[in-house]
């Protein structure tokens, strides 16, 4: 205890131990000690010592405490104590009190501390894995200590993250956290992480960084929130800067569409804090970062376009023209707008359109190019002018020659400021920056623009009152010639630097410009005057311009000028410079050593007015006609006569080979089309053929619907002859076919006269059966007559047979009892005769029954016949009425028959045409038949002959 006491602040009597000491024997404890609680007090007090006695515990504390990260994971309180002692031995504070070789050696303390660290990977594995304990005093401490790892040696970490099973998943995990002291410190980590390290960058990106951080940004107020939204822009800079995968990830996921909020200002835009300004500053960086010229061309031109269609370029020249920005906002916001537009021409046109908020209102350029003329405007406002003004001239035909126009006298307006005022006020003015930018701004106007460097040739200035205007061209040589004798705000040598760009630009590749400077008899003179004079260090340059001015003359120059030819110019130069001494003042330029940093970027970045003397459009004109004008001094007159006619040749040929490439070109158009044509002809035909074989397929099951028919109605189907064949199409077979239709009509007039003929025979039939209706009635009339006859008789046959009885009955009577004979013979003769009547009746009877007999046989019969009559009417109406049908059928088949007929003879026509269009031979039907005609007339003489 006495120990302890003495560590943890209480005075033991005797000796007290040295620091080392002390450390040494907390780190035998932390090793040795079995009980947890002797291990966590001793971790506790090397925590306390870790920063006054940083050495000694880094030196013998740090293997004792990544063996308690390895064994007591358990316990998260020891845990904590030895994460916060590592990330004191590994930090370095940057205290301001220190100087500079003080936290020079405190800075390798750390890397020393953190490369023994990380000799094992495994120690980084480790700690990756603490992260993942939700335990706020693990977490955080483990947070921190891999923060100061990275920052000291962020290359080798880096490395081991990159290879460890989702090591980087992991981290981003922090920004999940619910507890915002872990996540800010969570997004220090990642920045740090992702430091010139793409594959991580890509990692992080597709771990859905973008989602989060945009989303804390929204959370946090966007630009109005504090410095954890400063650190989500940071991290975003380093996911995206120089990143093309992320930043087509970005613009893919419609991330940009989500920045348009950031830049919405309002009206009042006076107080804005330090953190909005660093803020917004940042943002807008994240804007340019999607659209520098560094990147690919394809995706800078895509991120343009999402950023005009989803608002961003419109709200970004909102501020632009807005009051009470922060100057730095306002020159950020012009360098974003100038590469927003840079080389979009529907950005350009847009930005164009832009108005200023004034009454009345001015375009947005007139009121830039008012800032940047001004020299009361700040330095880097008036550079970030100029170069959205370059961005708005690059690849803008339609700008520059907008500019150019606004100089030209048919355009101008007395009445508004114009660009081109503005440009000519700033190229003339006292100050030499004014004059730098206005002439930089009007070369970018011609640049690589033949019709707007003649056209700027028709510029005239009016210098004073009662003396007739100049041109532009000239004016520029004047104030170039005079030199040092105009007073001036600022550098004479920037002056002059800037017209001799203007003028190079101008008259590069443009010979009609290049007459009109050699016109002027003192320009020659002048510059091979400022070429051979021996001058300062700070006139080389204006030497070497003025050298590069001359060579252009020579290069392109048309020798139209008899005093200023070609020839006479080198000898000019040979005689008052010298070839070699032109030369080396031309190279002048290239050693300059403010070239090279204009050559690398197209902004103009410049720590002081007096070094912006170069422009990047105009560094690689430099470098385009240095080599070109150095061959051409060089060359002899001899050499020029032979290069001239060799040239001469070559654009003869060149002209042969012009002409001979149009020719084939038009042949090959020609061929092409052609091609075409046989290909759209060739598709066409196999249609065609296509069409005529289904035509046919159907033709042919029209052909055997027909024979069935003529099967069912009992007509045999005559022979198809072979016939010639026109086109893929057999024409005896359409022969045939309006054969089978003439004999269709034949049927169906056949029909009907048999339809006729069965119907007479009906009607016959019924009259018939009419009259047999009329016998039968008469007939039965007779049968009752002839009934009621024998009933009569057979009543009368019964009297007699009574009257008989009776007489018998007397007989026997008179028998028993004679009578006299005269009654008896009375009664026998009165018998006789009974039964001779009686005989006569029974055969009349006989005879009447068998008449009935006969009579009602005859009805039967004459029934019957009736019957029969009956049944055959009823079949003959049901055969007239199924042939009716088939009539009809037969005839509504024959009409759909001639119609395909008639569309199948067009359809041939129509092939045959187009046939014919194609150049094929097509032979007619007439002409087909002629020839068959012929063919049999030969046959004939033929047989004849034989015969």
């Amino acid at each position: 205890m006495n120990f302890f006491r003495g560590v943890m602040g209480g005075q033991a009597p005797g000796p007290q131990p040295s620091g080392a000491e002390t450390i040494q024997r907390l780190c035998d404890r932390v090793a040795s000690s079995t009980l947890l609680d002797d291990r966590r007090d001793a971790v506790r007090a090397l925590k306390s010592l870790s920063k006054k006695y940083r050495v000694e515990v880094g030196s013998q504390a740090m293997d004792h405490l990544i063996n308690i990260l390895q064994t007591d994971r358990s316990d998260s309180e020891i845990l904590g104590y030895a994460l916060d002692t590592l990330y004191n031995i590994i930090c370095n504070d940057e205290e301001e009190e220190q100087d500079e070789n003080a936290q020079k050696q405190a800075d390798d303390l750390g890397a020393q501390f953190t490369d023994r660290f990380i000799q094992d990977p495994e120690h980084v594995t480790l700690l990756l894995a603490l992260l993942e304990e939700f335990d706020f005093h693990v977490r955080w401490p483990g947070v921190k200590l891999l923060t100061a790892l990275l920052k000291n040696q962020g290359v080798q970490v880096q490395g081991i993250i990159l290879v460890s099973p989702m090591g980087v998943s992991r981290l981003m995990d922090l920004l999940a956290d619910s507890r915002e002291v872990i996540r800010n410190d969570g997004l220090l980590l990642l920045q740090q992480l992702t430091k010139s390290n793409a594959a991580i960058q890509k990692i992080v990106a597709f771990e859905n960084a973008f989602e989060r951080l945009l989303d804390i940004i929204t959370e946090e107020g966007s630009s109005d929130g504090g410095i954890v939204v400063e650190d989500c822009l940071l991290l975003l800079l380093n996911l995206l800067k120089n990143n093309s995968s992320n930043q087509n990830f970005f613009k893919e996921g419609s991330y940009i569409q989500r920045m348009k909020p950031w830049f919405e200002v309002g009206d009042d835009n006076s107080g804005w804090s330090a953190q909005k300004v660093t803020n917004l500053h940042l943002m807008l960086q994240l804007v340019r970062v999607m659209v520098s010229p560094v990147n690919s061309p394809g995706a800078t031109a895509s991120c343009q376009k999402a950023m005009y269609q989803c608002g961003l370029l419109q709200q970004l020249c909102t501020i632009l023209m807005a009051t009470g920005v922060p100057a730095d906002i306002l020159t950020e916001t012009i360098n974003t707008v100038a590469e927003v537009i840079r080389g979009s021409q529907v950005n350009q046109d847009y930005f164009s359109s832009v108005n200023a908020p004034s009454n009345p209102p001015r375009p947005a350029i007139v009121v830039l190019l008012m800032s940047m003329v001004n020299e009361r405007q700040p330095f880097v406002l008036r550079c970030a002018v100029l170069y959205c003004f370059q961005c708005f001239l690059y690849k803008n035909k339609k700008g520059q020659g907008e500019i150019v126009a606004t100089l030209l006298p048919s355009t101008i307006d007395a009445n508004s400021i114009s660009a081109g005022q503005l440009l000519c006020g700033g190229l003339f003015s006292a100050d030499s920056l004014s004059n730098w930018c206005a002439a930089v701004a009007l070369a970018h106007a011609l640049q690589d623009n033949l019709t707007q460097k003649e056209q700027l040739l028709r510029v005239q200035l009016a210098t004073s009152l009662g003396k007739p205007p100049v041109s532009l061209l000239q004016q520029c040589t004047n104030i170039l010639s005079q030199g040092d004798k105009i007073v001036r705000r600022g550098s004479n040598v920037q002056t002059r630097v800037g017209l001799l760009i203007l003028l190079c630009t101008w008259t590069s590749n443009c010979p009609i410009a290049v007459t009109h400077f050699l016109h002027n008899q003192e320009n020659v003179p002048f510059l091979t005057a400022q070429i051979s004079e021996n001058l300062g260090e700070d006139e080389r340059l204006v030497q070497g311009l003025c050298a590069l001015l001359l060579g252009i003359c020579i290069y392109y120059n048309d020798n139209s000028l008899e005093n200023y030819t070609k020839e006479k110019l080198k000898q000019l130069i040979e005689k008052r410079i010298g070839k070699e001494n032109f030369v080396e003042k031309l190279g002048f330029i290239t050693k300059h050593e403010l070239y090279s940093r204009a050559a690398q970027k197209p902004q103009p970045i410049f720590p002081s007015p007096e070094q912006m003397l170069f422009d990047h459009e105009f560094t690689k004109l430099v470098k385009e006609l240095e080599g070109m004008i150095t061959k051409a001094v060089h060359k002899s007159s001899e050499e020029e006569k032979k290069e001239e006619e060799v040239k001469k040749t070559l654009e003869q040929h060149d002209n042969i080979v012009t002409q001979y490439k149009e020719l084939i070109r038009e042949q090959d158009a020609q061929i092409q089309e052609l091609k075409e044509q046989v290909s759209s002809a060739s598709s066409q035909n196999e249609q065609m053929q296509v069409t005529i074989t289904q035509q046919l397929s159907q033709i042919q099951q029209h052909k055997d619907q027909y024979n069935i028919l003529k099967l069912k109605l009992g007509k045999e189907n005559q022979s198809q002859g072979d016939g010639s064949q026109v086109n893929g199409l057999q024409t005896e077979e359409l022969t045939q076919l309006r054969k089978e239709v003439e004999e269709l009509r034949k049927e169906y007039t056949l029909l009907q006269t048999q339809l006729s003929g069965k119907d007479e025979l009906i009607n016959t039939l019924k009259a018939e059966g009419s009259v047999g209706g009329s016998d039968n009635t008469e007939l039965l009339k007779e049968l009752e007559a002839l009934r009621s006859q024998v009933q009569s008789q057979i009543a009368e046959i019964d009297c007699m047979k009574t009257e008989r009885q009776e007489l018998l009955r007397r007989a026997e009577a008179g028998a028993s009892n004679p009578v006299p004979d005269g009654d008896g013979w009375s009664d026998t003769a009165k018998i006789a005769e009974l039964e001779s009547r009686l005989a006569a009746q029974t055969t009349e009877t006989e005879r009447l029954k068998e008449e009935a007999k006969m009579s009602s046989e005859s009805r039967v019969e004459m029934e019957q016949q009736h019957a029969s009559a009956t049944s055959t009417a009823a079949i003959l109406q049901t055969e007239n009425a199924k042939l009716q049908t088939d009539l009809q059928e037969s005839k509504k088949e024959q009409d759909d028959l001639l119609m395909l007929l008639a569309d199948q003879d067009h359809k041939i026509l129509t092939l045959k045409k187009r046939l014919k269009d194609l150049g094929e031979t097509v032979d007619d039907e007439d002409d087909l038949d002629a020839r068959d005609q012929t063919d049999d007339d030969d046959e004939e003489e033929y047989y004849e002959d034989e015969d």
